[in-house]
């Protein structure tokens, strides 16, 4: 079992990392008060974790008793018929689903699948706690159509559900939505606070883990704890007994984007943004988010060019990830920041008679 799992929090006193939050929301249930939630924070702070642990807080262990579906789905509109599949995780008690990934038809996952899953009541409840729970991932992505959607059906539906959002950046969330619900923020851990996680997992796997390399692990994971846990995993992969100055391997993607970056500043040319192309399209193909390729991209051309070309490059991928949220064809956006890219990093380069 990999350590992000064996070492994952079960119930909510067992949170040290987010101890007030857990608290409160241990308050909650005792009171017999839960409202409809959004977690919201980066990535690898612990949301999904807090949420699992709310859930076996109020119905007990039970909720642990999961079940994988991939179910077919048959909507019926006024003037056509929709059909969906995707997969779902979920127990006597509650559903756990992640709408976006139907893409541009979320906003029928909202209002029909929701409303159906939501009518019916979980299994031997009773008193405070009859009432199924929905969990909603990446609620951020969802689009505007069907966060409106969801404000109609947590209106309509609160007495027999409640939902449980998750999301990285409540900004993208609707306020409608935002004001229906008790917003958590979920903040990432600090560096010092995943050294001490890490020496924590090194400790009882009975590892000996070097300062130097338990800071560089946290420096690398960028706070994120789950990917602090896989990248000490993987270092014991490599080289065990561990060295202090032992190498901290990156992902691939990473390195792939940095192949990318290389690629782009050695040559401006349309050949040269063809082959850009079909690297974004291995990227995308392995299922890393565009909007993470395009933040990661952007990262390592500034970090690679002058102080005059850095405001104009976070500009440009800041217009380009608007545009990809808006957007469904994720490489156009992709490549047009590249190109645009390219375009003022030659000019910049004629300039200076390079």
């Amino acid at each position: 079992m990999l350590y992000v799992d064996k070492f994952r929090p079960k119930a909510l006193e067992q949170f040290k990392l987010h101890g007030n939050v857990a608290d409160n929301l241990r308050k909650l249930v005792v009171n017999g008060d839960c409202p409809h939630t959004l977690f919201y924070g980066p990535p690898g702070a612990g949301k999904k974790t807090l949420i699992l642990a709310l859930l076996r807080e109020i119905y007990g262990p039970g909720v642990e008793k999961l079940k994988v579906e991939c179910k077919p789905w048959k909507i019926e509109l006024p003037s056509s018929k929709v059909e969906l599949e995707f997969t779902t995780v979920s127990s006597a008690y509650h559903v756990e689903m992640n709408p976006s990934d139907v893409g541009n038809r979320d906003r029928y996952v909202v209002q029909e699948i929701i409303k159906e899953m939501a009518k019916s009541r979980p299994i031997g409840a009773d008193g405070q706690r009859g009432f199924k729970v929905l969990v909603l991932n990446e609620v951020d992505r969802l689009s505007k159509e069907a966060q409106h959607s969801l404000r109609r059906t947590m209106e309509k539906y609160s007495a027999a559900c409640r939902l449980v959002l998750c999301g990285n950046n409540v900004s993208k969330v609707i306020e409608p939505v935002r004001s229906r619900c008790l917003c958590i923020r979920v903040a990432a851990p600090t560096q010092q606070q995943v050294v001490e996680q890490l020496q924590a997992v090194a400790a009882h796997e009975r590892l000996t883990l070097p300062p130097g390399l338990a800071t560089r692990l946290a420096e690398a994971s960028e706070r994120n704890l789950r990917r602090a846990l896989l990248s000490l995993e993987a270092c014991k992969v490599q080289h065990y007994p561990f060295e202090e100055q032992q190498q901290v391997a990156a992902p691939d993607w990473e390195m792939y984007i940095k192949e990318i970056a290389t690629d782009v500043l050695a040559e401006q040319t349309p050949k040269r943004l063809y082959q850009a192309r079909g690297k974004l399209y291995e990227l995308l193909t392995n299922c890393i988010p565009a909007e993470v390729v395009l933040r990661r991209l952007a990262v390592e051309l500034m970090r690679r060019t002058d102080d005059q070309l850095r405001h104009t490059t976070a500009e440009h991928a800041a217009f380009y990830e608007h545009r990809l949220q808006e957007g469904q064809k994720a490489i156009f956006h992709l490549e047009a920041f590249l190109a645009h890219f390219m375009s003022s990093y030659k000019q910049y380069l004629i300039s200076c008679g390079q």
